[in-house]
């Protein structure tokens, strides 16, 4: 039988607020235990919460970004549950009238194709706290200073088919949060994490399978690791004649396997209700036409400029945008080269830096090599100062601290390109009278081995030449 994947994404994005969302304790990560815990965070008798304005006016940013409809009259609710790293017995949340509704966001396929995700809501929600059992023999820690930390959650609509999908959707909103400057966007610290709804259904059957949730995923190859497991692990239940239970599961990476966390609740489970300490949050018009007018470009317009205005591909033009630092290192690299080859930035932004960046396992804002300097390095190439060849060598210079700039560098180790044409003759002068018998095989029909001539001439340079030169000359001298 053919199965047909059903994949939604219920994303948990922590708004980048210097305090709680319902108090004023800190939220600077890597405090000690339970030093940025306060009275309201633990729910202590008598204490009251009050919204942080700020985390309202980033759910808005984040709203207007996707296109979504926004809640003029929202209401903050109690999801009731226990849970030791909740000391209040509930968590404050929004269930009926969520701040953000329905929105979209376009992602990029392997094909090239695109595709639309729907976006169900995007909620605010204070954090719960962690539950520390690596260090306590058997017994279990609690830390809460992540308590009233704010979040966004971003559900969206069961509406990618795939693994891939989904992690393509998931960097998507990755690199959105951070445009918008709404989340920092770390992985490993908590700020931005992932839960994912995955069920399988025979295909071409409209009704949805039933659907387990894979908790708390923070890094997107284990996203992709982990429902790519569930989907296996789901067809083998049904095809040997079991059932899927409705269920949340944990990813275990080390093993590679999911297992049961514990059976999945339904809203009714966790008995919603308005809380009564918080009034209904009501958005003003010109609060919203205010927070318009500071979104930044945005990714997909930026990249629909990049191929546009510049004649980039949409490869090219998506990688470039795929985060707003990446971009902006971009642009000013074009700037620098004074606008004139924004094809030539872009190869070496991608092929070449990026892939060193990799390779160091670094982030573009941790680049070695200045916007500026890596600019001025295209520069020489452009007006043939020095070759592509003889860039690469500068580009490792730059890389390991070995000059200020790309002139400093191509003047200390003498690297300036050989375009002095009476040099270049005289250099294939002599590889000519070096080598009759190649000479002799070129001129009897053998053109391969004009490769053979313009390797000894750029070897006699010292890799100096000018290779458009070379060529020219090479071909009309062994023509005569």
């Amino acid at each position: 039988m053919e199965w047909e994947v059903v994949i939604g994404l219920e994303i948990h994005a922590q708004l980048a607020t210097k305090s709680k969302i319902f108090s004023g304790a800190a939220t600077t990560y890597g405090a000690q235990p339970n030093t940025q815990a306060c009275a309201v965070d633990l729910g202590l008798p008598g204490v009251l919460p009050v919204l942080n304005e700020e985390a309202v006016r980033l759910a808005i940013k984040f709203g207007l970004a996707i296109d979504a409809e926004l809640t003029e009259r929202s209401v903050f609710a109690r999801k009731n549950y226990f849970y030791p790293d909740s000391p209040k017995g509930y968590q404050i949340s929004q269930f009926e009238l969520p701040i953000v509704g329905k929105g979209h966001l376009t992602i990029e396929l392997e094909d090239g194709t695109e595709k639309v995700i729907g976006i169900t809501r995007a909620h605010l929600e204070e954090d719960a706290g962690k539950s520390m059992h690596e260090d306590f023999h058997g017994q279990t820690g609690i830390d809460l200073n992540r308590a009233g930390t704010p979040l966004l959650e971003i559900v969206s609509e069961p509406d990618m088919r795939s693994a891939k999908e989904a992690v393509a959707y998931m960097k998507k909103i990755h690199s959105l949060v951070r445009y918008i400057d709404m989340c920092d966007g770390n992985m490993q610290e908590g700020s931005f994490r992932c839960d994912a709804n995955v069920s399988v259904r025979p295909m071409g059957q409209e009704e949805l399978g039933t659907r387990t949730e894979l908790k708390n995923i923070n890094s997107f190859r284990n996203v992709e690791r982990a429902i790519n497991i569930e989907i296996e692990r789901q067809i083998e239940l049904i095809e040997d004649g079991g059932t899927v239970v409705q269920e949340t599961r944990l990813y275990d990476a080390d093993n590679n396997e999911t297992r049961s966390m514990r059976s999945k609740e339904e809203a009714n489970d966790y008995r919603y209700f308005p809380d009564p300490d918080l009034l209904p949050l009501v958005l003003d018009k010109d609060m919203i036409e205010e927070i318009r007018a500071t979104l930044p470009e945005l990714p997909k317009a930026k990249q629909d400029r990049f191929v546009a205005d510049m004649g980039l591909s949409n490869y090219d033009a998506s990688v470039l945008t795929s985060s707003r630092e990446l971009a902006d290192y971009f642009e000013q690299v074009l700037a620098k080269t004074g606008n004139k080859d924004p094809k030539l930035c872009a190869n070496w932004i991608i092929t070449t830096l990026l892939g060193a960046l990799n390779k160091a396992s670094l982030e573009i804002d941790q680049s070695p090599i200045s916007a500026e300097q890596l600019g001025g390095l295209l520069i020489r190439i452009s007006d043939n100062t020095i070759s592509g060849k003889i860039a690469k060598q500068i580009f490792e210079a730059l890389w390991n601290k070995e000059g200020e700039d790309a002139d400093a560098i191509i003047e200390d180790k003498g690297l300036k390109q050989v375009t002095d044409s009476g040099a270049i003759e005289a250099l294939i002068d002599e590889v000519i009278a070096n080598n009759a018998a190649q000479v002799e095989q070129y001129r009897s029909g053998k053109e391969q081995v004009f490769g053979f001539f313009v390797g000894q001439v750029m070897k006699a340079s010292k890799g100096k030449a000018n290779p458009a030169q070379v060529n020219e000359v090479l071909k009309a001298k062994l023509s005569g």
